[in-house]
């Protein structure tokens, strides 16, 4: 008589004990985690449609045109990156996204550390 030999079984992965820690990390962090609280009803936010848009008085303003002015003159970019390492721009709305990063690139290149863009935000 012949006797089949049974083939040594792989051992499996625990995939169902790693899906439910999982889900069990999930459900702790909802329920541990803090929701914010909504704003009180009877706060009224100040509204600031009216203000006059100024730069900061350290940065550089970037017209549509791709023209640098500094405190209301025109500047080079070599001559703004020596101006100090951090470097702040106000960019006009409508200069293309492609010459601002050209822009703060060659800033860069020209020894400033950082580049920081300047813009408006607000509440929704």
């Amino acid at each position: 008589m012949s006797q089949r030999q049974s083939k040594p079984r792989t051992p499996r992965e625990p995939t169902i004990a790693l899906i439910n820690v999982v889900f069990l990390m999930l459900v702790f962090f909802l329920i541990a985690g803090t929701i914010a609280a909504p704003l009180d009803p009877r706060v009224r936010l100040v509204e600031t449609d009216e203000l006059e848009g100024r730069a900061p008085p350290d940065a550089a303003v970037v017209l549509a045109d791709g023209s640098l002015l500094l405190d209301g003159r025109s500047i080079t970019p070599e001559a703004l990156a020596e101006t100090g390492p951090i470097l702040r721009l106000v960019p006009d709305r409508e200069l293309p996204a492609s010459e601002l990063v050209s822009l703060s690139r060659s800033l860069r290149e020209a020894g400033a550390e950082e580049v920081w863009v300047v813009t408006e935000r607000g509440l929704q």
